[in-house]
C-alpha cells in the first residue's frame, strides 16, 4: 500500500540522510513530498529605519542576498535528492519538492505540513550540543512532538 511521505529536507547532509534512509526503508509505489521552509530574511531587508546600525546599512547588500542563496541551495539539495529517490527506484512522477517560504517558525511549518495528511514524515538531526538542544530544543525534536497525525523517523 502506498503511503504518502514528507521529508524535510535543508541543504545538510543530515537531511541528505534522511533521503537515503527512507529509500531504503519505504515502499517504491510511496508519494514523496521533499519539503523545505526558507527562512525570510527580505523582510528585513526591506526595514529602513535611522536606528539600523551603520554596520548594517552598509553590508545590507550581502545581508539581503541570504535568502536568494538559501533557495538555490535548498533547490539544488531537493533535485539531489529527488535524482538519488529516482535511482533507489522510485517513480519521477511520486516524488514532489516543496519550497515555502516561512509562516510561523521552521519545526511549526514542518508540523503543519505534515498534520495536512501524510502517513510518515522524516527528519534529520541536526548535530548540535546537547546542552543547546536542551535549552532551545531542536527543529527534528520540536517536529517529533508536534506531529499528531502520522509517524515521525528522526534520522542521525
Amino acid at each position: 500500500m502506498s503511503k504518502k511521505v514528507l521529508i524535510a529536507m535543508d541543504d545538510s547532509e543530515n537531511a541528505m540522510r534522511a533521503v537515503q534512509f527512507a529509500a531504503a526503508l519505504i515502499e517504491k509505489d510511496s508519494v514523496i513530498t521533499l519539503f523545505s521552509v526558507l527562512q525570510d530574511y527580505k523582510s528585513i531587508c526591506e526595514y529602513n529605519s535611522p536606528s539600523l546600525t551603520p554596520t548594517f546599512q552598509r553590508e545590507r547588500a550581502a545581508f539581503c542576498a541570504i535568502e536568494d542563496e538559501k533557495k538555490v541551495l535548498l533547490e539544488a539539495a531537493s533535485k539531489e535528492a529527488a535524482r538519488y529517490l529516482q535511482s533507489a527506484g522510485f517513480a519521477a512522477e511520486n516524488i514532489k519538492t516543496q519550497i515555502q517560504p516561512l509562516e510561523k517558525g521552521t519545526a511549526r511549518d514542518i508540523v503543519r505540513k505534515a498534520d495536512s495528511g501524510f502517513d510518515v514524515v522524516v527528519i534529520g538531526k541536526r548535530g548540535i550540543s546537547s546542552a543547546s538542544d536542551f535549552f532551545f530544543g531542536s527543529v527534528s525534536q520540536k517536529v517529533l512532538n508536534g506531529v499528531k497525525s502520522a509517524s515521525v523517523l528522526v534520522v542521525t
